[in-house]
């Protein structure tokens, strides 16, 4: 019956349309408030006092929003979606209530913990109603509109945030997201009552979530010794590595570190795909003001390239379900690759840092077939009673392989400020590693094709879409 309606049906339909509504202005928000709180934060550390506390409201989201999303995946897989997402969206608002009216600056890195454990709960519940609300032919529409959810807050969230932080209050970056949140959870509460409850309640393991912790601690050491420039940075990466490397191993599917077959794959390939562009991403503004004298409008224009190629490649691939998602990946990855080793191009001063307007393009489009993809294989691949679980591993693997490639860039350009070798040195370097990285995706992506169902393998779950 499903095969059959795929002509006919679609997210926007009549029985969909507002869970999708509901699930795009969720992701929308939460993207906003990433790209924009940026911006905002230089005027509110001023105003609170707390500029020795910078990178404090950062680390705090990213160690929280990993314990987000261990707590968040294992209450969805014991109690339901229905129970958990209102929770999530509830510790969402509540952090930006507390972080808009915050009075000094440990309030303020509490809300904002807060806020990343909200965030951590709702991006991994997202996967769950996707499983259950969604056919199987059409999560790759949805993970396309999903992806390009992104991309308005990419293009106007700095903007905005600006221009509030400028002319009003930083503080309306927090509270005037409050009732749109709100709003998006509205939209979907009518279909979350609609699923059916979780047909396992076994008890959730708590420990998952002291080793959720454990890796949290690891990822914001990691952050932060990616900000320091001293021999300090050093021990504290080294920390950082062993905290995180202890706490993941008992949060990610066995044989991910190898990319085994099937669902292990897939996870390592979603670390994959983020720690390659988001390492870069990082980067990329920095060689063109530093090395090309950029205006930083100039130098975020071909980050406003890489989102718009994303966006196109996540709707061109939701075009097309019957495509097998592993060979969308393994293209995915072989663009990432070649848009990558053409950002190197940027570190080579007489040509003027243009090059990137165009390579990164390349590599959004990477990201647009890749990150879809990602979502469908792991849906098609986690047992129902266990979605919750592996969508936060998806998740981890993604923050963590960011955070370690973000670090790893620190640590280059902090050498680079030592005078230990140029920032161009520093960023071909930077660039080889992440080149690499995508390079060993295209193999993982041909390990992620679903192993073959054995007898008595369970049916396709049950969603909204079919009768």
């Amino acid at each position: 019956m499903v095969g059959a309606e795929v002509g006919t049906v679609g997210v926007f339909d009549r029985a969909h349309r507002l869970t999708t509504a509901g699930l795009l202005m969720l992701v929308t928000f939460i993207a906003f408030e990433a790209m924009a709180v940026g911006t905002a934060m230089p005027t509110a550390v001023a105003e609170l006092d707390g500029l020795a506390w910078y990178a404090w409201p950062f680390s705090a989201f990213l160690v929280a929003s990993v314990v987000g999303m261990v707590v968040g995946g294992d209450v969805g897989d014991r109690r339901g979606v229905r129970v958990a997402l209102p929770w999530g969206v509830g510790a969402f608002a509540l952090g930006l209530l507390a972080a808009g009216c915050a009075g000094d600056m440990v309030v303020f890195v509490a809300a904002r913990a807060v806020q990343g454990a909200g965030a951590g709960v709702i991006v991994v519940l997202l996967y769950l109603v996707a499983g259950q609300a969604y056919a199987p032919a059409l999560r790759p529409r949805l993970f396309g509109a999903i992806s390009a959810a992104w991309v308005l807050p990419a293009l106007v969230g700095p903007l905005v945030a600006g221009l509030l932080t400028t002319h009003a209050s930083w503080r309306l970056v927090f509270l005037g997201l409050l009732p749109l949140i709100l709003l998006g959870l509205g939209l979907v509460l009518p279909a979350l009552r609609r699923l059916p409850p979780p047909a396992s309640s076994a008890a959730a393991g708590r420990a998952r979530r002291w080793w959720a912790v454990l890796a949290g601690v690891g990822v914001g050491a990691l952050q932060y010794a990616g900000q320091r420039r001293d021999v300090v940075a050093i021990a504290i990466a080294a920390a950082g590595i062993a905290a995180l490397a202890a706490g993941l191993r008992p949060l990610l599917p066995p044989g991910t570190g190898r990319a085994g077959r099937g669902l292990p794959a897939v996870v390592a390939a979603r670390g994959l795909l983020a720690g390659a562009f988001f390492g870069m991403d990082a980067l990329l503004p920095l060689i063109l003001t530093r090395v090309h004298g950029f205006s930083p409008t100039a130098a975020g224009i071909p980050l406003t390239a890489g989102a718009l190629g994303w966006a196109a490649a996540s709707n061109l691939q939701g075009r097309f379900p019957d495509l097998p998602r592993e060979r969308l990946l393994r293209a995915g990855f072989a663009l990432l690759a070649l848009g990558l080793a053409g950002t190197a191009l940027t570190a080579v001063p007489a040509l003027g840092g243009w090059p990137a307007y165009g390579t990164w393009a390349v590599a959004g489009l990477g990201m647009g077939l890749g990150m879809p993809s990602v979502g469908v294989l792991l849906l098609d691949q986690s047992p129902e009673h266990r979605r919750g679980a592996d969508s936060a591993a998806l998740q981890i693997a993604d923050v963590t392989a960011s955070a370690l490639c973000v670090a790893l860039a620190g640590v280059l350009v902090a050498a680079a400020a030592g005078g230990a070798l140029s920032l161009p040195a520093a960023v071909l370097g930077s660039v080889a590693v992440f080149t690499a990285s995508a390079l060993v995706g295209t193999w993982v992506a041909g390990r992620t094709a679903a192993p073959l169902p054995g007898p008595g393998a369970p049916a396709t779950a049950n969603t909204l879409a079919t009768p």
